[in-house]
């Protein structure tokens, strides 16, 4: 619940507390005072738009301060938690502000947070009603929610059918997917087969091409390499087929090393040079060798230039089809088999599917006329129930009706037996109400004033809460009696008292008979300048309470006669049946 509010600075008040309790709480207070000012700096804690006028002429800005006290593990706390903030034991504090220039700052539990955290923190906590703010009346989806909220027994059947759509969707999705896949089936899987024919067919080795190349280029010199090779090989070792024997590096290698054969016992540097020579004439021989396998293993026959620039010539078509090189074809390759089998498996796959989707489909319809059957149920008792609360606040006459019909639409088609369906099953809910018997039936949104909306809205939260259907823990309600006074005031009263027996409830009144079923009675009181501090909002408790109950019923509060009719109420509402 709801356990403090600080308002500083907000329009006529300066700086005032309210700390609130469970049950019903009621803010009174003479014309201006501030008490709607109340609600509106509520607003402004569960993120309604910020909006510059509220701040008070000369500050600087505006601060709404809350104190919640929730349980462990309940969902704002979950949601403040992602937001960074921190709780003491259940406490969470939310702080808004408001600069005279228009601009705002959230903070969550002493953490800086997007404005729209409020937002979402305000709908799990407190539900605030008013003549301006009867949302839920003019929504057709809440109407539904309402039904829904009304009777616990068709939360698990919502559920139960969320669940079955989402498989059916899922399933629905996967098939029609694989129907593209078949309808492409022909022509890309005959393009994939004479892709992976030509690779069959050419079988192309990895780096093949690269290899290719080389030897092509190999080939195409050998004339030259062979007389490269040929004469380095006689320098290093000479050539018995030159007319003219010139000394070759082996030769002169050996003729250095005989000079210094000797030598090197008396000087172990030239001993040193020694050893590189016998190193040098070792690699001379070395290379020599090489050269001449070279020479033995170069290629001397003319076709296989031909041979090599024919199979270079296919690759190169097969590249320019399936990759820039042999191994990027050989990958497509790899993908276009994977490609094929999703292909020619898709119809069978399909087939296959067919059955399982039509079963879920017909056990989704199912589920939905079992949601339908306990909304068509509860909106009997819930059309009965709000009738009855009405009867109780001013409008005895009124007749409301909950009606479910088959939706209009929806992202699954119906057919001529059954209707389309949606996230939330096969229904359309809409609360009607007529004035009185005989009187044609309208939405509720059409059909009542703005004053007749917050009863209305006030007897649907009364049945829901007494079902047990709404997780809100507070809710808030701006001249819920307006337009009304006598019984029928005492019987609002009455209704507030019966919906705080299950949650806590904050009311904003001009009506002693209201404020008479207080648990907790809190006045604002403004001071001579009109301005309202802490000191000017507190709570009221046997004679101070009579005291504004008379003054409420008869502008005095010093007189008897107006005290006895305060006592006279207040024992009556001590009466009333909550």
């Amino acid at each position: 619940m709801l356990t403090r509010l600080r308002l500083r600075r907000l329009g006529v008040i300066d700086d005032a507390v309210l700390d609130l309790t469970p049950g019903l709480n009621v803010l009174t207070g003479e014309t201006g005072a501030g008490k709607t000012m109340v609600v509106s700096g509520l607003g402004l804690l569960l993120g309604s738009r910020a909006d510059a006028t509220l701040v008070r002429s000369g500050a600087k800005d505006a601060v709404v301060e809350g104190v919640l006290d929730l349980p462990a593990a309940h969902p704002a706390l979950l949601r403040a938690a992602d937001a960074g903030a921190e709780d003491e034991d259940g406490e969470l504090v939310l702080v808004r502000t408001v600069a005279a220039q228009g601009r705002s700052r959230a903070h969550v539990g002493g953490r800086t947070a997007p404005v729209g955290v409020l937002g979402e923190l305000g709908e799990m906590l407190v539900v605030v009603h008013g003549q301006a703010d009867q949302w839920r009346l003019r929504s057709p989806e809440e109407h539904r929610v309402m039904l829904d909220e009304s009777d616990p027994a068709i939360a698990p059947l919502v559920r139960a059918y969320r669940e079955a759509y989402t498989r059916y969707t899922g399933a629905r999705a996967e098939l029609a997917h694989l129907r593209e896949l078949d309808e492409r089936r022909t022509s890309e899987a005959d393009a994939l087969r004479a892709g992976l024919a030509d690779l069959e067919r050419l079988d192309p080795q990895p780096g093949e091409d690269l290899a290719l190349a080389a030897e092509s280029e190999r080939l195409s010199h050998v004339d030259g390499l062979r007389t490269a090779a040929g004469v380095a090989q006689g320098a290093l070792v000479g050539d018995d087929t030159s007319a003219e024997l010139a000394a070759s590096v082996a030769d002169l290698l050996a003729q250095a090393r005989a000079a210094l054969t000797g030598a090197g016992t008396h000087d172990e540097e030239l001993a040193a040079i020694e050893e590189r020579l016998a190193e040098v004439a070792t690699l001379t021989s070395e290379c020599a060798s090489d050269l001449s396998a070279y020479l033995a293993g170069l290629e001397v026959d003319p076709g296989r230039l031909a041979e090599v620039e024919n199979r270079r010539a296919d690759l190169g078509r097969l590249t320019r089809a399936y990759g820039d090189s042999v191994d990027a074809a050989l990958a497509w390759g790899q993908r276009a088999a994977a490609r094929l089998d999703d292909l020619e498996g898709a119809h069978e796959r399909a087939a296959g599917l067919e059955g399982e989707v039509e079963e879920m489909l017909a056990t989704l319809r199912q589920s939905a006329d079992m949601l339908t059957r306990a909304r068509t149920a509860a909106a009997t008792r819930l059309a009965e129930a709000v009738t009855g609360e009405l009867a109780h606040l001013a409008m005895g006459k009124a007749v409301v009706e909950c009606l479910v019909e088959p939706r209009r639409s929806g992202p699954i088609p119906g057919d001529d037996t059954h209707p389309p369906l949606g996230t939330t099953g096969a229904d359309d809910v809409d609360i009607r109400m007529a004035s009185g018997p005989g009187l044609p039936t309208r939405t509720v949104a059409k059909a009542a004033s703005g004053g007749e909306l917050s009863r209305v809205m006030l007897a649907l939260e009364v049945v829901i809460a007494g079902a047990g259907g709404s997780a809100v823990p507070t809710y808030v309600f701006d001249e819920v009696d307006a337009g009304i006074g006598g019984r029928a005031a005492l019987a609002v009263g009455s209704r507030l008292a019966a919906l705080a027996e299950h949650a806590q409830v904050i009311v904003v009144t001009h009506l002693a008979q209201v404020a008479a079923h207080a648990d907790h009675h809190l006045v604002v009181r403004k001071t001579d300048d009109g301005h309202v501090t802490e000191s000017d909002v507190v709570a009221v408790t046997g004679e101070e309470r009579e005291r504004e109950i008379a003054r409420m019923m008869a502008g005095v509060d010093d007189t008897e006669a107006a005290l006895g009719h305060a006592r006279e109420l207040l024992v009556t509402a001590r009466r009333g049946t909550r």
